[in-house]
């Protein structure tokens, strides 16, 4: 296992900078002056342009200023924002709102994706079953601004129950209906996923070899069934627990929710190349560990899964 996890961390090494290098790249090859754009419709003397641009190594080959932003991170400096705050500090003040919102909206998606979806597999054909792949195949195909703009207007203005913005230091009440618009879309994958391997997992051997001996429903449907339909659950919910992780950028901007994915919006019509750059690093960095213990949870899922060789 040991030997598993540390050829694992030798290869995120290249996937780190490789995919710093392209973000790099393509945020520092967008047309015009960061700088410049600063100032608006103001002229700056050129003498603070020019300090400007040193001061962010603007004035350096693209080449160089990529090496002074990995020498930055391997000492723990991601540099600073054109506002003057370090992008460390914004960071410190953003990330614990979108993981408490990753956190809920995962939550929700887990709870009832996976509930409704093993119902319809064990209850294939059924009425159930068809009425929650047609509701998952509703929540699918509607965009995510539209459920949540329909759940603002219906449960924050008409019936109150929840708040329509969220307030000041993002309470976690305020933050319930924004993940809950999060977890539909995911919720409905979630649910599909779950009952396609549900079905699939209850037509193999050993479930049919348990239900021979005579062990009770009640014994074969969570140990036998649901255990081993959870392997693709787990990895989806990996990959969206680090999507959401890097922002909901739409949902957090119609909840004006403080967090990751508004900051990181914002800083891409501000065009800060250096607060882009260093918010998606840490990005790459958190979904290379998720992926990491994901691949470790399918030893427990799955006891045949070993990683000694």
């Amino acid at each position: 296992m040991a030997g598993y996890i540390l050829r694992r961390l030798l290869q995120a090494i290249p996937v780190l900078l490789g995919t710093t290098f392209l973000i790099y790249f393509m945020v520092f090859a967008m047309p015009g002056d960061p700088i410049a754009g600063l100032f608006g419709e103001k002229t700056p003397p050129p003498a603070l342009l020019e300090q400007l641009r040193e001061r962010y190594h603007l004035d350096q080959p693209f080449i160089v200023q990529y090496f002074l932003f990995l020498g930055g991170i391997f000492r723990g400096d991601f540099g600073v924002s054109f506002s003057g705050q370090p992008v460390t500090e914004i960071l410190a003040q953003t990330f614990p709102v979108t993981l408490r919102l990753a956190i809920l909206a995962v939550f929700f998606e887990l709870v009832a994706g996976i509930t409704i979806g093993l119902i319809a597999g064990i209850r294939k054909g059924g009425i159930f079953d068809a009425s929650a792949l047609v509701i998952s195949l509703i929540l699918i195909s509607v965009p995510i601004f539209v459920i949540a703009f329909v759940a603002q207007y219906v449960f924050g203005v008409e019936l109150g129950w929840f708040r329509t913005t969220v307030g000041a230091g993002a309470p976690w009440k305020d933050l319930l209906m924004p993940a809950l618009v999060l977890a539909t879309i995911s919720f409905a994958q979630i649910s599909r996923l779950t009952r396609s391997s549900v079905i699939e997992t209850s037509s193999q051997d050993f479930v049919r070899t348990a239900a021979s001996k005579g062990l009770s429903r009640r014994r074969i449907v969570p140990v036998h069934i649901l255990r081993n339909s959870l392997i693709p659950v787990v990895t989806y919910l990996a990959v969206d627990f680090g999507v959401l992780m890097v922002g909901a950028t739409v949902t957090e901007g119609i909840f004006n929710v403080p967090g990751v994915g508004r900051t990181l919006y914002q800083a891409i019509l501000r065009g800060e190349g250096p607060t882009v750059v260093s918010f998606v690093t840490i990005m790459v960095l958190i979904y290379i560990v998720i992926n990491l213990v994901v691949d470790l949870l399918y030893a427990v899922l799955d006891p045949r899964i070993r990683y000694a060789k």
